[in-house]
Parts: C-alpha cells; sequence; structure tokens
C-alpha cells in the first residue's frame, strides 16, 4: 500500500499538477539547466542558440582574443576581452577522431553522448597550440543496441543477480557491478586476448521474470526485442553458446562455476558485490549476495554488449586556473576550457556520479573569476599606465 501511494503521490505532482497550473515540470539535469539559464537571462547575459565555433582569433604572441563564428549562416568575428571559455563537450560523435585516438575496433554508434559532441572546441584549441590529454580515453560503459539503434548504457541490468558477461570463449572477465568506466578498460583489455566485443550478458528467465531490461518490463518480453535479435533465447545454455557463436563448453563451466558463488556468496573470481558500490543495483532479496544469483533456469537470453560510453575524457590540457596550456607547459593567454572540452581530472578513473558535471561547473566557475580578474587587473595596468604618462 505504502508504494502504491509513493506512485500515486509521483503520478499525480508530475502529471496532474503541470495540466493544473499550465507548467511543465523537470527535474535532475533539466531542472539544472533551466536554473542556469534563469540566472543568465536575469543578468541580461546574451544566449546565441545554433552558433558554430569556426576557429579562434589569436595575435603575434598566441594570446586568444575572440572567436569566429557561424551564426543565421554567416560567419563573424567576435572579441573577447576576458578570455574564451571552451565547454562544448567531447568528440564521442566524431568518428574521425574516435578513429585516430580510441581503441579498436570503435565506433559512434555505441555512444550516448549528446549528437554535438563533435570535438570543435579540442580541435580548435589544438590549432593555436593547445596540448591534450587522455585523448585514448572515454567515459566507457558497457551498452546495448536497442531495436530502434539507439545505443542505450547498462547500468542495473548487468549488475543484478542471474546474469554474467562472458567473451567468446564463454568466460568472464569482469566484475559485472564496477563502475562502467572499469568494465569499458577491461572489456578493451580482454579483446586484446581474447575476442570480447562485442561481449554477451547471459540471463535466466527469473532475470526476465523479476527485473526490467529497458523498457521490457519484468516478466514481459516484447516480441520484437527477440524477433530483431536484440535478445537471443535458447531453452538451455548449450544452444544460447551455438546460436551467438561462444564456445559451448566454456559458457556452462562459467554457469557452473558462477552458480557456486551465488550459493556461498562470494565470487572467487571478481569479488563482485562485497563492495558498497556494487550493491547500489542488486536485489537484497536475494541472499546471502544480492548480486549474485544462478544463472540455470531456462529459457536463457544473450544480449550482445559493446563498450559504450557518455562521452570522451580526452581534450585540452588545463591548468588549476582552467587556463589551456602549451605542449611546454605555458599558458596559451586568454583561453580556458572546462567539462569534456578539457582532459577529465578525474584522470583514467571514476569516483562516482557527477564526475563530469562537477569539474565541470567547478572549473567553469575557476575560470570565470580567473578571466573577470585578469581583465580588471589589465584595466588597472593600463589606468595606472595612461596617469603615468600624463605627469
Amino acid at each position: 500500500l505504502k508504494g502504491f501511494l509513493t506512485a500515486a503521490n509521483v503520478v499525480g505532482f508530475q502529471t496532474l499538477l503541470p495540466l493544473l497550473v499550465g507548467k511543465k515540470r523537470v527535474g535532475l539535469g533539466n531542472a539544472l539547466m533551466g536554473q542556469l539559464l534563469h540566472a543568465a537571462l536575469e543578468r541580461k547575459v546574451g544566449v546565441w542558440l545554433e552558433t558554430a565555433l569556426v576557429e579562434l582569433i589569436t595575435d603575434d604572441d598566441g594570446a586568444v582574443l575572440g572567436a569566429v563564428i557561424e551564426r543565421e549562416g554567416k560567419r563573424r568575428r567576435v572579441g573577447a576581452r576576458h578570455g574564451v571559455m571552451l565547454a562544448a563537450g567531447g568528440f564521442a560523435h566524431n568518428e574521425q577522431m574516435r578513429q585516430e585516438h580510441h581503441p579498436h575496433p570503435i565506433g559512434t554508434e555505441w555512444t550516448s553522448a549528446n549528437p554535438g559532441d563533435i570535438g570543435t572546441p579540442i580541435e580548435a584549441g589544438i590549432a593555436v597550440g593547445a596540448a591534450t590529454a587522455l585523448m585514448d580515453d572515454a567515459w566507457w560503459g558497457p551498452s546495448v543496441i536497442m531495436p530502434n539503434g539507439n545505443a542505450q548504457f547498462l547500468l542495473a541490468e548487468r549488475s543484478l543477480p542471474h546474469g554474467f558477461i562472458v567473451d567468446s570463449s564463454g568466460k568472464r572477465f569482469m566484475n559485472e557491478s564496477e563502475s562502467y568506466v572499469d568494465a569499458g578498460h577491461h572489456q578493451y583489455e580482454r579483446d586484446a586476448e581474447v575476442p570480447a566485443i562485442p561481449a554477451y550478458l547471459i540471463i535466466d528467465s527469473r532475470h526476465r521474470a523479476w527485473y526490467p531490461f529497458g523498457m521490457a518490463l519484468p516478466g514481459m518480453t516484447p516480441k520484437k526485442m527477440i524477433e530483431s535479435g536484440f535478445f537471443t533465447k535458447a531453452d538451455s545454455l548449450a544452444e544460447l553458446a551455438d546460436k551467438i557463436g561462444v564456445d559451448p563448453a566454456g559458457l556452462q563451466e562459467t554457469a557452473r562455476r558462477f552458480a557456486e558463488f551465488a550459493r556461498t556468496g562470494v565470487d572467487e573470481d571478481f569479488a563482485r558485490g562485497n563492495s558498497a558500490y556494487d550493491r547500489v543495483y542488486s536485489d537484497p532479496r536475494v541472499k546471502p549476495n544480492p548480486n549474485l544469483g544462478a544463472v540455470s533456469k531456462p529459457p536463457f537470453y544473450a544480449i550482445k554488449v559493446w563498450p559504450g560510453d557518455l562521452g570522451t575524457k580526452g581534450g585540452l590540457l588545463t591548468d588549476e586556473h582552467a587556463r589551456v596550456l602549451r605542449e611546454d607547459g605555458t599558458v596559451i593567454e586568454g583561453l580556458y576550457a572546462a567539462g569534456n572540452s578539457s582532459a577529465s581530472v578525474m584522470g583514467r578513473t571514476y569516483p562516482g556520479p557527477g564526475a563530469t558535471i562537477g569539474p565541470a561547473m567547478t572549473f567553469g566557475y575557476i575560470g570565470a573569476r580567473h578571466a573577470a580578474a585578469r581583465e580588471a587587473a589589465a584595466g588597472m595596468k593600463a589606468t595606472a599606465k595612461t596617469g603615468a604618462d600624463g605627469e
């Protein structure tokens, strides 16, 4: 009853209230963007949509003075006294840059990043001498391609009981509940030894009966998800292995070993379910380890798993003031970068939720304050110089 009342309250708040007041309510990232836009407009900040960066403008010493932009089909030169902040994402949808910098196989079809994530700010920075870092890395994460062709991140689905991920030999190669960045690294590392792209998430009938999978509700597997090949279904693990091209003996042995881990509650191979992080996506009804459940009850399902991502980690190298640096460590005056346009301050790790938006907001703020102080200092010097000349 409590759950029903909570659901009714949420539905009423999200659906009925907007109809009554005539306003659409938003949450999470949409709410944050709305508040930031509201703050900008209140302060009379000009916001130009559908405006593309073409190149940066520099002086003879390499300092950035502004940018060439394209708006409404026309190119314009825009001066920037305080400086230019590049904060327009990475290069997740730039096929050429991904082929050049990322491990193979790679493709833009596996990313869940914004379609506008095409690397323009990074290329503009490189063109004026900026150094880069982490260009071979990304915010990797096991992903599936839905029947409509869209990439979707696997979070809960791979971590819940009654499922595990295998390579072409039918063997596991990761803690399926680990951070998505680590999982992506492990998939590429495994693929260098044994074909593991795609890998396969193997689940049994209990996983399908008890847990959602994307838009597929528990106990309901849409026919189109079978017909499209999203789910490969079989009555035995040997048959499933044959259908997906995985070694049958390897898969059966993995299932046997995994069932023993589920019984004891200890994953002796990858320690799945040992950490609080692992147990965020788990089923507390399953004992003794809420992340482990045998894959033994037919029918069985296999889903292709690709090394997708939420965006790229590599970008322009910056200092503690968000200033962009050259290869020799000197500062490109007037140029700042934040977010995925800059090399991630988190390095190759993923400490937890907010690892992209947190630094983006922090260094955006730091860079803006530094740019304002820089302009103020320049104005004071000019005033002092004028006064001295007049005496």
